[in-house]
Formats: C-alpha cells, sequence, structure tokens
C-alpha cells in the first residue's frame, strides 16, 4: 500500500475507537452488572433514571453507531473533496465529533458503568470541562457541513459568518471548559455545574446571534 492511498490516521482512529466502543456496549449488553445503573442526571447532578444493564448497553452501542457514522461520514466526504482546503475543513469537523462524542460517551458510559449516584464531584467536573476544552480548541477551523458547528441560516448564506461563529464558539467553548478544570477540585455543587451548563447555552446563543450580525454586514452574503 502506497502512502497516496493509504487511510489517514484520523480515519483509522474514527474506525477503531467507534468498533472499541461498540464491543464495550454488546459487552455490556451480554455480561455487564446484574444491578440497576443510573443513566440520566438532573441538573444538580443528581441521577434520577435507572436502567439496566441491556438498556446501557444498547446506549452505548448507538453512541458507537453515531460516531462511525457522523465522524466516518465526515472523513468520506474529506476523502472525497478535490479542494484541499474544504478537505482539511472537514477533517477538522471530523476530529471535533470524534473527539466530543467519545468524551460523551466514555463520560455517559463511566458514570453508568461506576453506579455514579452523583456527578457533582470534582473528576466528573474536570471530565465534563475537558469536553468542552478538546471541543473549543478545534471548531474555529471546521469548514462548512451539516453536522457540527455553528449551523445556522446565515451561517450557511455566508462563510465569513461561517468562519467567524465558530471561531467565537471555539474560543467561548474552550474558555469555559478551561474554568470548569481550573475550578473542578474546589467548585461549589451544584452551583458549579449549573453555571457550566448555563455557561454553554449562553456561548451557543451568543455564537448564532454572531452568524446573524455577520451575514447582515457581509457584502458576499447570499440572500434568503
Amino acid at each position: 500500500m502506497t502512502a497516496t492511498n493509504r487511510a489517514p490516521a484520523l480515519d483509522l482512529a474514527t474506525y477503531g475507537i467507534s468498533i472499541l466502543i461498540i464491543g464495550t456496549g454488546l459487552g455490556v449488553l451480554v455480561a455487564g452488572p446484574d444491578a440497576l445503573m443510573p443513566v440520566h442526571w438532573n441538573l444538580h447532578g443528581d441521577a434520577d433514571g435507572w436502567a439496566g444493564r441491556e438498556l446501557v448497553g444498547l446506549m452505548i452501542v448507538a453512541l458507537g453507531l453515531v460516531n462511525l457514522l457522523l465522524a466516518g461520514g465526515l472523513g468520506l466526504f474529506a476523502a472525497r473533496s478535490k479542494d484541499p482546503a474544504r478537505r482539511r475543513a472537514l477533517r477538522f469537523g471530523q476530529l471535533v465529533v470524534l473527539l466530543t462524542l467519545t468524551g460523551v460517551t466514555l463520560f455517559a458510559g463511566g458514570s453508568s458503568l461506576s453506579g455514579a449516584v452523583t456527578i457533582r464531584t470534582a473528576i466528573p467536573m474536570a471530565g465534563l470541562s475537558l469536553i468542552f476544552v478538546l471541543t473549543g480548541a478545534f471548531l474555529g477551523r471546521v469548514g462548512p457541513n451539516p453536522i457540527v458547528g455553528v449551523r445556522t441560516p446565515w451561517s450557511y448564506k455566508s462563510r465569513l459568518a461561517w468562519d467567524r461563529s465558530n471561531r467565537l464558539a471555539g474560543r467561548l467553548f474552550f474558555l469555559i471548559g478551561l474554568a470548569g478544570l481550573a475550578t473542578a477540585p474546589w467548585a461549589i455543587q451544584p452551583a458549579a455545574l449549573i453555571a457550566l451548563v448555563v455557561a454553554v447555552l449562553i456561548a451557543a446563543l451568543w455564537s448564532a446571534v454572531e452568524s446573524w450580525r455577520v451575514w447582515r454586514t457581509d457584502p458576499d452574503r447570499q440572500p434568503f
């Protein structure tokens, strides 16, 4: 196999991690703990939903399949693109999806399998914050696509709006995650967890508004 037709490392990571997640889910489905496990936590970080190994295993399998479908799909689009800039932008989208969904799987699956009745502790808080750090670190370099990023009607009608709103979202998510990591060991809970969720929602809304603001002033925007 030559260097020109060798699968990129990111594709290999996508397939490998997705298969590992699916295999783990099947293992839980067949031979997981017999006791009920937490599968949902309220805004205060306390478990308020429980399920057996069958549902937990299926949830992990579903996350692996979604990871394979979304990250693998972006990788396929990137491989077929003849434009180097678009190919690179789609690869960053693939990376963001892979990091985010893998982080969510580790966080949710680990919390369920460990029987965590609360996620209002330093380790879950740090893990959740790390997901936002990794997502934010690469979000600003993602190109237009239907899967990941600030996908508003205005960002699709203006490349400038897409770039600026995603760069803003990436910086905000990174800073929010960094603040969460720095304060996780001594944060007052559940106030810190609620603040993290509220900050992410504000960042998402701010980025959406930014896409509209930039579209409105972009002379090269496409009309509706």
